[in-house]
């Protein structure tokens, strides 16, 4: 492996632990729920989950999972 290579590398674990420096916009997540596969998207700050819980509650346990892994990534509109 050339020098150069070794030091995009490095770079890149620099900048994974620097979570500030990434922000999402939009994403789709397939999410290997308990019981069911559910398809959770985030577009202009909102999620969007397929489960019937979001559809009655506008948040799930889904949607609240992806929040909590990402947190200071994303910035949900309420």
């Amino acid at each position: 492996m050339d020098y150069g290579m070794i030091g995009k590398i490095e770079k890149a674990h620099k900048y994974a632990e620097d979570r500030s420096r990434f922000t999402f916009t939009s994403f789709n997540v397939n999410f290997h729920g308990d019981n069911n596969d559910h398809l959770v998207t985030f577009t202009d700050g909102k999620f969007n989950c397929d489960c019937e819980f979001f559809v009655m509650h506008d948040r799930c346990g889904h949607t609240m999972a992806l929040e909590i892994l990402l947190k200071d990534m994303i910035s949900v509109k309420e």
